[in-house]
């Protein structure tokens, strides 16, 4: 960062600034735990001199807070794919359960920008499908901030919700669901090769509930990569050019993420197993009626308090998931 030519390339002299500002993070961080740990030694010390309870009391909360923050710092090190600490893309669409369905895509997206808010990451919306009487259809949002993909990707799967439905006049309980798919955001100077002539381009009116997501021109973008019937679309921008950028970034995103899984899907018969994700499967189920519960079909992890949940406190959840 010294070097005199070090601003001659901003984008590359970004990426390094945003490099070194995680590791000094790092640092700081585990300076500071180190710090409050040796703190609590004196002050345990002190307090198994005195007998004085007020030490014993600011000891205990100290233990807390500390124990609190280490477990924090082991999470984030759990991490151990080089994409998990880029943005992610996440993308809902309501399964079988019609309005109920679409209804529970608008809570999920609910609860994923409150859990965001909570960590500290920004959500913004990139395409939206509203529902035909409530809710949403579908809707791919970027979540950006350190570790985004690395905590989003525990999320990946079917999500089943079973509670009296609020569209059924008799009050019935209803069995909807959900998919959540999460993928690495990709910039321009990875590795995945697209080719101009494999692409179909549309563009048209932007649509949606009013406000951000109406356009009065063809300004969306909607992209087709041919040889994989890949599809991505973008319509969040006002510019038709900033909208196509968005949406050549998703696509690279959706390439890199097949590439992935045909990776793991041959690693996975070499093996002998099937580890396959299909619509219906549901990795967490969510009980409004006749009783409270989220349970995680991966870990068995459950929490009866829903209305957390669904507040964004979710994790427990996805720690679970990346301690397997």
């Amino acid at each position: 960062m010294v070097n005199p030519d070090f601003w001659g390339e901003p984008d590359l002299a970004k990426k390094l600034l945003q490099e070194a500002n995680a590791l000094k993070d790092d640092l700081t961080r585990f300076q500071k735990l180190s710090g409050d740990y040796e703190e609590l030694n004196v002050v345990w010390e002190l307090s198994e001199e005195s007998g004085d309870p007020e030490l014993a009391g600011e000891l205990t909360d100290g233990l807390s807070k500390l124990s609190s923050a280490v477990e924090k710092w082991e999470q984030e090190n759990l991490f151990n794919d080089p994409l998990d600490k880029r943005n992610a893309l996440v993308s809902l669409h309501a399964g079988a359960g019609g309005t109920e369905a679409q209804d529970w895509v608008g809570m999920l997206f609910r609860m994923y920008g409150r859990w965001a808010v909570r960590q500290g990451l920004n959500v913004e919306v990139l395409d939206y499908l509203a529902g035909d009487e409530a809710g949403i259809k579908s809707i791919t949002f970027l979540v950006t901030g350190r570790n985004a993909y690395g905590y989003l990707k525990a999320e990946r799967g079917v999500h089943r919700l079973v509670r009296n439905s609020p569209f059924d006049s008799s009050g019935r309980r209803h069995t909807s669901f959900a998919s959540v798919d999460v993928i690495p955001e990709v910039e321009e100077d990875m590795e995945v090769e697209i080719n101009s002539d494999d692409l179909h381009i549309d563009t048209y009116r932007a649509s949606g509930p009013g406000g951000q997501y109406v356009n009065k021109t063809d300004s969306a973008v909607r992209i087709t990569h041919l040889p994989t019937g890949v599809v991505v679309q973008c319509q969040i921008e006002r510019s038709q050019l900033s909208n196509r950028t968005r949406a050549m970034n998703m696509l690279r995103s959706q390439l890199l993420e097949l590439k992935r899984r045909e990776q793991e899907e041959k690693l996975a018969k070499l093996r002998g197993e099937q580890r396959e994700i299909a619509w219906g499967n549901q990795i967490r189920s969510y009980v409004f009626e006749p009783y409270t519960l989220v349970k995680d079909h991966r870990t068995s992890v459950e929490v009866g308090n829903i209305q957390a949940v669904m507040n964004g406190e979710i994790d427990v959840f996805i720690e679970s998931y990346l301690r397997l």
